[in-house]
């Protein structure tokens, strides 16, 4: 191999480092508007930070045709001490949307893991805890009243492993089905006409847990709340038997309700708790398998079930993955400067057989 310091030092050297350069292969071209593929809206996440950054709005307006608030709408971000409200960097990402012309999916009203320092059940009076959450609720998704196309509605309430749901301060002051109920039909009365949503994560990969949020969904309707769609996020292992994915949409599909891949990326890198012996070639092969049986199933769903195919970022740079720490990883459809990686190209042809 020719060093970088021979090639510095020696002229005869220099000839064969520019032969080795031009038998590099070319970058690819820069992949084909994803909205123009998938058979339902593609969306991906928007961060305020990213509305300043020119190649991310190019690539947006490029690729998408919905865009999901990926923090400005939760409740951390929202929601104050004392029952204060700041809708600021919401409304920017929302009106981005509007301005590109993207319909906008809000994310998220009611999560488990926010507002208890606020909506602290131990210190909040039981009928003001009940009032504020209604105010919440009201005003937060009234505020955006016919302009968007669905809510995350209630996100994550079953439990990591499937057995049971996630006792949280909701659950604890409004009771366990009681808290899901009431945040529906205040959304829907807030914005009758959007599509509110139900929203989890580990359906795919965990059996359990995707067989405990469907009977979940069926009890809630039965009790009355008004569930427009189902959202199931899709943060994929991408080591889980082939089949597993089909299954479920195929158990979700059953309902008849609307369904939002609500926030798909896939992942190459395990979490570091075991060691990865695996290959490249391996990883990338799981990788296409995985996420072409997704695409796939969803493009198998009715047309009116199909909601919107949406990844958790669009290219990988813009992973919350990355930009936690695995900037080797791949876990979206499109690289750096927009090109289709072969996870694409596994939705490409899954969504291309299934129009067939």
């Amino acid at each position: 191999m020719i060093s970088r310091r021979t090639c510095l030092t020696a002229p005869l050297a220099l000839v064969a480092c520019d032969r080795l350069a031009s038998a590099q292969p070319a970058p690819g071209p820069i992949a084909a508007p994803l909205k123009t593929i998938v058979p339902a809206p593609f969306g991906a996440t928007g961060m305020t930070w990213q509305l300043d950054q020119p190649d991310w709005i190019a690539a947006v307006r490029r690729h998408c045709s919905q865009l999901t608030p990926e923090w400005e709408q939760k409740m951390e971000r929202t929601l104050g001490a004392g029952f204060t409200y700041d809708f600021e960097p919401s409304d920017r990402v929302v009106a981005f949307a509007r301005d590109n012309g993207l319909r906008v999916h809000g994310h998220t009203v009611i999560w488990y893991s926010q507002g208890g320092e606020v909506f602290n059940d131990a210190t909040v009076p039981r009928a003001r805890f009940a009032a504020e959450y209604d105010r919440y609720i009201s005003t937060f998704v009234g505020r955006y009243r016919g302009q968007m196309a669905g809510w995350d509605v209630v996100n994550e309430p079953v439990a990591e492993d499937g057995n049971g749901l996630r006792e949280c301060h909701w659950s604890r002051a409004l009771g366990m089905d009681g808290y899901m109920v009431r945040a529906f039909e205040q959304a829907k009365a807030a914005d009758p006409d959007a599509t509110l949503f139900l929203n989890e994560y580990n359906l795919e990969n965990i059996p359990a847990k995707g067989a405990t949020f469907l009977k979940l969904v069926e009890r809630l309707l039965k009790l009355g709340a008004p569930i427009g769609g189902i959202g199931t996020q899709s943060h994929l292992d991408i080591e889980i038997p082939a089949g597993q994915i089909t299954s479920f949409m195929r158990d979700a599909a059953s309902l008849g309700l609307p369904i939002h891949v609500s926030e798909l990326d896939f992942p190459m890198q395990r979490d570091g708790r075991r060691p990865d012996l695996r290959s490249m070639t391996e990883k990338r092969a799981q990788q296409v398998a995985r996420v072409g049986e997704l695409a796939e199933a969803f493009a198998l769903l009715p047309e009116r079930q199909r909601y919107a195919f949406t990844t958790w970022g669009l290219r990988d740079i813009d992973s919350w993955l990355v930009r936690e720490g695995r900037s080797k990883d791949s876990p979206l459809l499109l690289d750096a400067e927009g090109r289709g990686n072969p996870a694409y190209q596994a939705v490409v042809g899954a969504f291309g057989r299934a129009g067939a």
